[in-house]
């Protein structure tokens, strides 16, 4: 069985479905997203972060590196070429700023970890939601958690960018799940595979059979990026689609600009749009609700 690496259980949260949630995001994505909001969660494997405000400049890490894989770019500080990833850097490092992303866990310890907010879960309506990354990737896992969450009377939520395949996922995973947040980001094929790195016919079909089974909640969800997905043409296309598929609500996700800090912990550089540094603005969140609104879609 293909397990996944955890990066992240997150508790007491209040934006990954209904009632207060566990979420527990998992690494790996066939999605390439230019604004990746978990940037963490796009390879499978483990990675290095380096916080360069927790950095005192001790340099422990360059004396210890057998590979001289440490830089002196205060933005980077591991020369990625060069590393092994034996992550002996992490090991040194007196104020945590080099670490490890991603941590191997049973699906035992996974769900100890989360009924111990049950409590929670049974008196908000909440639960637990899968994240990342994207789950599906992890088939046979998210199976058996599935399993184990059921057991425990656990409401289960899966948020999707709905790249899968859908044989597998209606016999092993949408059986187990309550409810389903389905991400759609760009109707243009062509814009898809620019932004995404994949084409979206994949993800399209895959809502379009879900759209018919009537037995679950589902909730398309829209991220508004600035000049990629809050297009006119983009948001008229998705209502179209929505429309077609019998759907009359959406929720559309405000921009959060925070992404690009977090790529950097991973090594990533990007020249990023002066308009993509900004939060979304309350009243252009609005003129996006309008354009769904008017065409008969309730946004939540």
């Amino acid at each position: 069985m293909k397990k996944p690496l955890i990066f992240e259980i997150k508790g007491n949260s209040l934006d990954d479905g209904p009632g207060i949630r566990t979420v527990i995001f998992m690494k790996g994505c066939p999605l390439s997203c230019v604004w990746c909001h978990n940037p963490e969660g796009m390879k499978p494997w483990f990675e290095h972060s380096f916080d360069s405000k927790e950095c005192i400049k001790c340099l422990a890490c360059a004396v210890i590196c057998s590979q001289d894989a440490i830089t002196y770019d205060d933005k980077h500080r591991v020369d990625r070429s060069r590393c092994l990833e034996c992550f002996t850097c992490t090991s040194i490092c007196p104020t945590g700023a080099l670490g490890i992303v991603g941590k191997s866990m049973s699906i035992e310890n996974i769900v100890a970890c989360v009924v111990n907010d049950k409590p929670f879960f049974d008196t908000s309506g909440g639960g637990v939601t899968l994240s990342g990354g994207e789950p599906t990737m992890f088939m046979d896992f998210c199976s058996e958690l599935l399993t184990e969450l059921k057991r425990h009377k656990i409401h289960t939520l899966l948020e999707t960018c709905g790249f899968f395949d859908m044989v597998s996922f209606l016999e092993k995973i949408y059986p187990k799940l309550d409810e389903i947040y389905f991400d759609i980001k760009l109707l243009d094929d062509n814009e898809h595979k620019r932004y995404c790195g994949v084409s979206n016919e994949n993800i399209l079909e895959n809502f379009r059979v879900l759209s018919n089974m009537k037995d679950k909640e589902i909730l398309p969800r829209v991220p508004l990026v600035p000049g990629i997905t809050d297009t006119d043409s983009n948001l008229n296309a998705v209502a179209d689609f929505l429309i077609s598929c019998g759907f009359d609500r959406v929720r559309l996700l405000a921009y959060n600009p925070l992404w690009p800090y977090k790529l950097e912990k991973f090594g990533g550089a990007r020249l990023i749009p002066e308009k993509m540094k900004k939060f979304m603005k309350p009243e252009q969140l609005k003129a996006y609700e309008r354009i769904f609104i008017e065409r008969g879609i309730h946004t939540t």
